[in-house]
């Protein structure tokens, strides 16, 4: 049962999620045997069954999303981004140079056609009581959007020559190890440092072009969010990626020497065991240090759009989703994941997004079954054809 709140004329409604793990499991594992059997071919009928039963069971003032894609569309698409990788694997492995970077190019510049078409077909399949959404951005909006992966492009054409240009003599020969002189570090540098700013910059501009540019009816999306607090969520994210990495260092530094003074008269293999299996568990450790980064970044930008986002004047929505016990449960998933070889991975994705959907409050102003009567009298007809001027749907 949802939850339900009125005062000044505004009724609040808490999202709710009604699925359980175990549920889950039971989608979740007919798809992976199939997938197996099929070598890969069962993946959209996959993909539609897990999307149709998460949304069956998000419920929004007791009423469920559902999920109307058709599966035509996303067989062919699929079979499409199929047929395309293996074009490319055969150009890269037979040495087809001119080919390979034809691809690269390719997927460049249709990338921003590749998300906007998966955004068009993602909230045209989606409807709530009879109300279907629809994205109304053209092309044109879409490509003004993606200015920072052309140049991100750019920086780094820019960071090879200046690397051929800067590049160190070695007196003919060549090295083991590729030595990098220091303004070739620093350039690496602030390569790596102006993609990243170009990497939240065209997260923020797709995700206000979806919410901006998507809506029911004529009534559109609003959104608050700016680009410095998208920049703020990022640097609290390497800042907590770096502290992750500085402790396992620490760890992995104590129980070598604690090992050293425990074991100091061991047999050498048996050191070197001692020593190997801590090394390797140090470095297993790096490789899962960033989850705790990743799970803080992705709940604390659930957060902020989830609290400044709304539909036209006449609702908006607020999240209360706290970021530490979100990052405390990936890590409990992400443990028990890797002891049960991957078997408790419905599980894991059941309780993040119901921490995540049962966070999120929707405000309605006025009673809630006339504004859906409105809507609905208003989309008359626009969600269909918007669908079906679409052409190629890609699902992402």
């Amino acid at each position: 049962m949802d939850s339900r709140t009125q005062r000044h004329g505004i009724t609040a409604y808490r999202l709710r999620f009604s699925g359980t793990g175990g549920e889950y499991f039971r989608v979740w594992i007919v798809n992976v045997l199939l997938s197996i059997v099929t070598l890969g071919l069962y993946t959209p009928w996959a993909r539609r069954r897990t999307a149709r039963w998460f949304y069956d069971h998000t419920l929004i003032a007791s009423s469920p999303l559902e999920f109307t894609a058709p599966l035509r569309k996303m067989v062919f698409s699929f079979i499409l981004f199929a047929l395309l990788y293996i074009a490319y694997q055969i150009a890269a492995e037979t040495g087809q140079e001119t080919m390979v970077l034809f691809f690269i190019v390719a997927a460049a510049a249709l990338a921003p056609y590749i998300w906007g078409s998966a955004m068009r077909f993602r909230l045209a399949s989606t409807r709530w009581r009879g109300l279907q959404l629809h994205f109304a951005a053209g092309w044109k909006d879409v490509y003004l959007a993606s200015w920072p992966i052309f140049l991100m492009a750019g920086i780094w054409v820019s960071v090879t020559l200046g690397l051929k240009l800067t590049k160190p003599d070695t007196g003919g020969s060549a090295p083991l190890v590729p030595e990098f002189a220091p303004a070739q570090i620093a350039l690496i540098l602030l390569g790596v440092l102006l993609s990243l700013l170009c990497i939240i910059r065209v997260e923020f501009n797709y995700k206000s072009l979806l919410v901006l540019r998507a809506g029911i009816g004529k009534q559109r999306g609003r959104w608050k969010p700016v680009y410095s607090d998208f920049v703020r969520i990022w640097a609290a994210t390497v800042a907590v990626l770096l502290a992750g990495i500085a402790l396992i260092l620490a760890v992995g530094a104590g129980a070598l020497y604690t090992l050293q003074t425990l074991f100091s008269n061991a047999r050498g293999s048996a050191m070197f065991v001692l020593i190997l299996v801590t090394v390797l568990a140090v470095f297993l450790a790096l490789i899962l240090v960033s989850a705790p980064a990743r799970a803080y970044r992705e709940a604390r930008m659930f957060k902020l759009i989830w609290s400044n986002v709304g539909l036209s004047q006449i609702a908006r929505f607020k999240c209360d989703l706290k970021h530490w016990p979100f990052v405390r449960l990936r890590l409990k998933n992400l443990l028990l994941t890797l002891l049960t070889l991957g078997l408790y991975r419905p599980y894991a994705r059941v309780s993040e997004y119901r921490m995540k959907a049962d966070s999120v409050t929707l405000h309605v102003k006025g009673g809630l079954d006339q504004l859906v009567g409105d809507l609905v009298q208003q989309q008359e007809g626009i969600g269909d054809a918007l669908a079906d001027a679409a052409g190629l749907d890609i699902v992402g």
